[in-house]
């Protein structure tokens, strides 16, 4: 297991992490603490702790309304599919009746 050091709001963390990981885990740390310090200008002087939670918060709720919109494009996307399918049948369908008129024509 990896050990890195991130900083949040200013102080340096020790966190384990899997191999590998490392970046991603400094990236992810990044945002917190971008998070953090908005709170921390938006709201004052505040405990760690609070600063936190509320950091966390906000990045839950950014994660929640991410998911909100996820989900409304995969339902238009399975529209669009069955919409696809559907016109395509037709597409389908058409072509073969017109095949058959020109079959019909051509034996005639």
């Amino acid at each position: 297991m990896a050990q890195v050091t991130i900083e949040v709001n200013g102080r340096p963390y020790q966190v384990g992490c899997e191999d590998g990981q490392e970046g991603h885990l400094v990236e992810l740390a990044r945002l917190f603490d971008r998070q953090v310090r908005a709170v921390s200008q938006d709201m004052g002087q505040l405990t760690d702790t609070r600063l936190f939670l509320m950091g966390a918060l906000l990045l839950a709720d950014e994660l929640w309304d991410s998911r909100s919109r996820m989900s409304s494009i995969q339902a238009e996307l399975a529209r669009l599919q069955s919409d696809q399918a559907r016109i395509e049948s037709k597409a389908v369908a058409a072509l073969d009746g017109a095949a058959k008129r020109i079959e019909k024509l051509a034996a005639d």
